[in-house]
């Protein structure tokens, strides 16, 4: 419809009228053969409307000639637009959404909202602001891309080279939000997950030479392997070390292989490369306890020199925890509590609590576990940390008597 349009603003009115229409109309008519093919012709008729009293009377006529011959071949129940069109008007929203009048916050959160699906409360809480003042940015970044008149395309040379880091970490952010929500019942969202790993695939195939493209694509690949031994048939988050890895999907872990061992070859290793490597430390290794930790946290030390942010230094103490003790992490991680855009992730007070529940400070870990809830968002990993919670009072009581 964007493409149709010109206008997001247009084009998300369009796609809202033609949901309405078919809410309207289906209980009383039945559903469709086709539903997406239906509620596809539906909206794209609403948007030649549209163009038709955008233009002039002078161009009326040619217009609605070559609309005419667009329209040849559809119906309500047997339009069936290709796999292929939908993918790369995909990748033509996600370039759009991320051109540089924009800045980069405004990138992300805008192809977040259009094309991972979050509501403005979840782009609000991705970026720890509130919903008035996300949803007033993302009015914003609408209204400045169609007044500077962006064009709706993949852009070549220098400019998609430009524009690709932030593609690359809005592709990124949908596959976390998917992997791992920051908010509702389900801790996996599976519709992002494939989202992303559509549009990872289709950046692989534009830029089939490009290193960090594939290295996100290998570590989508290595981290959705995992997706099914994450949680229980009812729902309950399995940790890492507890999980049956029978369950992996091991297609998936030779496709993330595959693919990283591609971009070894391309040049030296970015950001999204080195999590690869890690990720496929734990695929390699048979068991928990035979993951290699010392290698994971090499490779944990060269992602903080490529990107040292908090998450990632976090990360690189939950690893040190594991090669070297958790005494050796507590330290990293009290420095990590001074970190301000730390002070709403509930996984730094749950790292806390595990470090120090493994040093039997079952106090201070209770104290940490009660931190932590206090911020998460989604039910397993609330009723996760309840559990844990639990263990270190009834370890405390213990001790106690």
């Amino acid at each position: 419809m964007v493409r149709l349009t010109g206008s997001i603003d247009a084009a998300e009115g369009i796609v809202q009228d033609a949901f309405l229409t078919a809410l309207e109309r289906w209980p009383t008519r039945g559903m469709p053969r086709n539903p997406g093919a239906w509620l596809m012709t539906a909206a794209r008729r609403r948007a030649l409307d549209w163009r038709r009293r955008r233009r002039t009377a002078e161009s009326r006529k040619a217009l609605l000639q070559v609309e005419a011959e667009q329209e040849v071949g559809l119906s309500m129940d047997e339009h069936d637009a290709s796999t292929r069109e939908l993918a790369d008007d995909r990748l033509r929203l996600i370039f759009t959404c991320c051109h540089p009048v924009l800045t980069r916050e405004s990138q992300v959160a805008l192809t977040l909202q259009l094309l991972g699906g979050l509501s403005t409360p979840e782009v609000a809480r991705a970026f720890l602001a509130t919903e008035s003042t996300m949803a007033q940015r993302l009015v914003r970044a609408k209204r400045t891309l169609e007044e500077k008149h962006v064009p709706y395309v993949v852009p070549r040379g220098t400019e998609l080279a430009e524009r690709l880091p932030a593609v690359l970490g809005v592709v990124y952010l949908i596959f976390n939000e998917g992997y791992s929500a920051s908010r509702g019942e389900a801790l996996v969202r599976q519709e992002l997950v494939s989202d992303a790993l559509r549009l990872g695939e289709l950046l692989a195939e534009l830029m089939p030479r490009e290193s960090e493209v594939l290295g996100l694509l290998a570590l989508m690949e290595l981290h959705a392997s995992r997706a099914a031994a994450r949680v229980t048939p009812e729902g309950r988050l399995v940790l890492l070390s507890e999980q049956d890895r029978r369950l992996w999907d091991r297609d998936r872990v030779a496709r993330g292989l595959a693919v990283l061992e591609e971009a070894a070859t391309l040049g030296e290793p970015g950001p999204y490369q080195l999590q690869a490597r890690i990720a496929a430390c734990h695929a390699h290794a048979p068991s928990w306890e035979e993951t290699d930790w010392r290698h994971i946290v090499s490779l944990y030390e060269a992602l903080v020199e490529e990107t040292p942010s908090a998450v990632v230094r976090l990360n690189h103490a939950a690893a040190v925890s594991m090669a070297e003790g958790p005494a050796a992490a507590l330290p990293l991680l009290d420095a990590l509590a001074e970190e301000k855009l730390l002070a709403g992730y509930h996984l730094l007070p749950a790292t806390r609590a595990d470090v120090l529940r493994r040093l039997e400070r079952f106090e201070e870990a209770s104290t940490e576990y009660r931190n932590a809830l206090r911020l998460v968002g989604t039910a397993p990993e609330r009723e996760f940390l309840e559990a844990r919670l639990r263990s270190c009072e009834a370890a405390r009581k213990s001790r106690l008597h």
